[in-house]
């Protein structure tokens, strides 16, 4: 129990590292909370005109996804964590990027990291749900969209390759909360305000 807890609050500090932030002050551009969209994530750092720190941002965001699950489906067994450990660590890594401690606790929408996780746990599912959001954002330009439908297929295609069980269950839980961080997007699609891919938005 005391394993479980130290590796879900280790995975919980890792998330919470904005990598939108720390790599906009390496590279000495303007906060990303306080211009566009306000969130701290590579969609938003890329409205900056700086393509090598919004990639530095997505790789970031989803690395620190990837390595805290893909060591805790590794050691799964070692480590005694079962489904539910796995399943705990993937929600509090992605909680942390939410919901960051070091950052007053507001973080991103989450969908980078939530990529990471999918990897983390999956290769071929994350893989799924990488071509899903390429194909939406490919046809439709914008972000938000893609990652709207990509939330709600993350979970249906969990359950073909695995079934029902607890880790789908977190997947669950992570589309929903990511569905509710893009509230505000789904308003501005419907209403035609929404920016897309690679426009400005002021």
């Amino acid at each position: 129990m005391l394993t479980l807890l130290f590796f879900a609050v280790a995975a919980y500090l890792l998330g919470s590292v904005s990598f939108a932030i720390v790599v906009s002050k390496l590279f000495r551009l303007a906060d990303p909370r306080t211009f566009g969209s306000g969130n701290p994530g590579a969609t938003n750092v890329l409205r900056t005109g700086n393509k090598v720190a919004a990639a530095l941002t997505l790789l970031g965001d989803c690395l620190k996804g990837v390595v805290p699950v893909a060591l805790a489906v590794y050691f799964e067994e070692q480590l005694g964590l079962g489904d539910a450990g796995v399943a705990l660590i993937s929600v509090a890594v992605f909680a942390g990027h939410l919901w960051p401690v070091y950052f007053r606790f507001k973080g991103g929408k989450g969908v980078a990291t939530a990529l990471g996780v999918l990897l983390g746990l999956n290769p071929v599912l994350g893989l799924a749900t990488l071509v899903t959001w390429i194909v939406i954002a490919y046809a439709f330009r914008y972000s938000s969209l893609a990652a709207l439908v990509s939330a709600l297929f993350a979970p249906f295609y969990y359950t073909l390759l695995f079934g029902l069980n607890t880790i789908g269950f977190a997947v669950l839980v992570m589309s929903v909360l990511l569905i509710w961080r893009h509230k505000t997007n789904i308003g501005n699609l419907i209403s035609g305000r929404e920016s897309k891919i690679g426009k400005s938005k002021t």
